[in-house]
């Protein structure tokens, strides 16, 4: 299963070449992104992330003491504002009450108690939270969404129905634990997915992975 994988990076990788995913100054700003991007598209987050920083707002603490009507605002471009303003500030106030406000420290946890921790934090599902692991904490764990459930379905190595969990052991059980890897093979799957393997008219004529996939018979 590791050859037939890796058989599959190696496809996307030459086809895209690198991603350079996670894009941020720092690794906060990796949790910020990671926070806004729920249900929207990266450019709406980028203009988010503009916003604060030229609202001098792009910094744990002051997102901590940030009036949420002034956050919200900020960053409207990324949909459901309100509530991603609670979210941001939840994690903020939570390193600030917990770990002095030292992001360092809160990353020095081992992965999975870590993961536990982001999980109890208001508005930390599991891919949020395991994109703040693998991007900003540097922690090897595969992050799966739903464009990965839903190539690798089509490509038959999984159950289109598969679980959150089910399918990141099914990555983390046959690739060894490597960060670099883990990262890039995640930025090239969102690749395939975003140009590609669309859940309606995939262009599968077009898709590196084309000679591998029984989909594009009924395609």
């Amino acid at each position: 299963m590791y050859q037939k994988l890796m058989e599959i990076y190696d496809r996307m990788y030459k086809h895209f070449g690198p991603r350079h995913w996670w894009p941020a100054d720092t690794p906060f700003e990796v949790v910020v992104g990671a926070i806004l991007t729920q249900s929207v598209a990266w450019r709406n987050v980028e203009q988010a992330i503009r916003n604060l920083k030229q609202a001098g707002l792009l910094d744990l603490v002051a997102i901590a003491q940030a009036q949420l009507d002034e956050l919200a605002r900020l960053i409207r471009p990324t949909r459901y504002y309100n509530m991603k303003a609670k979210k941001l500030q939840a994690f903020c106030r939570h390193v600030m009450e917990n770990y002095d406000g030292s992001l360092e420290r809160f990353f020095a946890r081992d992965l999975w108690p870590l993961r536990e921790e982001l999980l109890g934090i208001y508005g930390i599902g599991e891919e949020t939270a395991d994109s703040i692991l693998l991007y900003a904490a540097e922690k090897p764990i595969f992050v799966v969404d739903a464009y990965t459930k839903r190539i690798f379905s089509r490509l038959g190595m999984v159950d289109e129905n598969i679980k959150y969990g089910q399918l990141q052991r099914f990555f983390m059980d046959h690739i060894p634990p490597d960060v670099p890897l883990y990262n890039e093979y995640h930025a090239q799957i969102d690749a395939v997915g975003n140009h590609y393997c669309a859940a309606k008219k995939p262009a599968c004529g077009e898709c590196p992975l084309r000679p591998l996939c029984g989909f594009t018979s009924s395609a």
